[in-house]
């Protein structure tokens, strides 16, 4: 019964936003409340629930989103954006410009995390395609498809620097594998899934105060290296204590790295250096510039309230221990080790929506399989991240920061974002079960 609750609600809150036009923010707290008590849960209990869930979600994410919002602004605003676009652009080619976008996503997903990486890269998306007169999906997709492929596969991301640890696997072979998996499945959720659009469908209207269409004389750019350094702090913050963490975990470094490397204090250095460098260094008065900083954040207001919406629905579900439920019905299975792990997250992110929760909570059930099928537990790592990517949907924050940023239609999302992660989820399988059959 719970898993016919959660279709209920999920087609409920189909129907008030699609037939009904409600704001998504309000049907996700309704349809977060109805099953919860559908659940088991007390009216009460399941307010606190959806309380708890706001606020881990904002928690997480609200330093990220409006201090991302803010960079992205300024690099907008100053013509930084302009620039790191043009040069990709004269560099790569116009028919090589989706190329660019997508190095750039796979370098920078290396150390943001998804929602990071989104927010600093949403600007240059809208920047390159408007630049290289191309549909916005048509960068915006491949760029997308690389952040969350490098965010489910590549440690040190939470989620496989997690699931390793549970099947105490090797974090170096586990990057190594991760990478080696990540760029066919990047490639065939990205780049080559667009090719089956139509050019119309890949054209989105920018969410208003995201992006300033205003086309800079070369004189007012600031410099590519200059703009790139801003655009990269984050990175290179995160990308340090990464380091820190794999190669000398037990030195003194440790906690400062953790500091700096901490994304929402990453994102606000960034910010304090765009200041100066997209702001004052061109010529900006502190009004001026303070004023683009809040245009960025009215302009995301919204998009936090839907994502703390989503991330509700998810705390309901894992309040009403629905994780458990489904890791009961498949317990005992014969399957092989590397398609159970892939499957048992699979249906628990297609019901839960929480990547991280499905890969733990599939890690804790076939961790023993490890030993007694002398299965490599990195390649297990892999499988179970693979699995916890699988159909995003209404239920996962991650389907309404895209949803939001690209402002796209429910059906939208799911054509786009729901069926990509799930290529890219079943080409990591793919590549897995390749891999193993090699080293087996």
């Amino acid at each position: 019964m719970p898993i016919v609750y959660i279709c209920i609600g999920v087609a409920l809150l189909l129907l008030l936003m699609v037939v009904f036009k409600l704001n998504a923010f309000i049907s996700l707290v309704i349809v977060s409340l109805l099953v919860g008590v559908m659940e088991g849960m007390g009216p009460t209990e399941a307010m606190e629930s959806i309380t708890t869930g706001l606020g881990s979600t904002l928690g997480h994410l609200v330093l990220v989103i409006c201090f991302g919002g803010m960079l992205g602004k300024l690099m907008a605003d100053s013509g930084g954006a302009q620039r790191i676009a043009t040069t990709l652009i004269n560099s790569f080619g116009k028919k090589r410009v989706q190329l660019a976008a997508v190095l750039t996503a796979g370098i920078v997903g290396i150390a943001l995390f998804f929602e990071t990486g989104v927010v600093v890269l949403i600007p240059l998306v809208f920047t390159i395609a408007a630049q290289a007169g191309v549909p916005i999906l048509y960068i915006g997709m491949p760029v997308i498809s690389a952040l969350i492929t490098m965010h489910g596969f590549v440690p040190p991301h939470p989620g496989p620097t997690a699931v390793a640890a549970v099947y105490d696997a090797n974090i170096g072979r586990t990057l190594l594998y991760g990478v080696l998996i990540a760029i066919p499945a990047i490639y065939l959720s990205g780049p080559l899934y667009v090719k089956t659009f139509k050019k119309a469908d890949l054209e989105v209207q920018i969410p208003k105060g995201l992006f300033t269409p205003k086309h800079f004389k070369e004189s007012e750019l600031p410099s590519f290296g200059i703009s790139v350094f801003t655009a990269l702090i984050p990175v290179i913050l995160i990308a340090f204590q990464a380091i820190v963490e794999i190669a000398m975990p037990n030195s003194s470094l440790l906690p400062v790295a953790q500091f700096l490397g901490d994304p929402g204090f990453a994102l606000l250095v960034a910010v304090i250096v765009a200041i100066f460098t997209f702001g004052l260094n061109r010529g900006r008065k502190m009004p001026e510039i303070m004023n683009s900083i809040s245009e960025s954040v009215s302009s995301i207001a919204m998009i936090l309230l839907v994502i703390a919406g989503g991330g509700a629905f998810k705390q309901v579900l894992i309040d009403t221990h629905v994780d458990q439920y489904v890791a009961n019905l498949m317990e005992g299975s014969t399957m092989s080790p590397l398609i159970l792990a892939w499957l048992i997250a699979a249906i628990l992110r297609v019901v839960l929506g929480s990547a991280t929760v499905a890969g733990l909570t599939a890690a804790g059930i076939a961790a023993p399989l490890v030993g007694a099928a002398h299965v490599s537990p990195e390649l297990m790592v892999l499988a179970t991240g693979a699995g916890s990517m699988t159909f995003s949907h209404v239920n996962d924050a991650g389907f309404w920061i895209y949803k939001e940023y690209f402002n796209l239609s429910i059906g939208k999302t799911i054509r786009t974002w729901s069926v990509m992660v799930t290529i890219a989820s079943l080409v990591g399988l793919a590549g897995v079960l390749i891999i193993n059959f090699f080293i087996s």
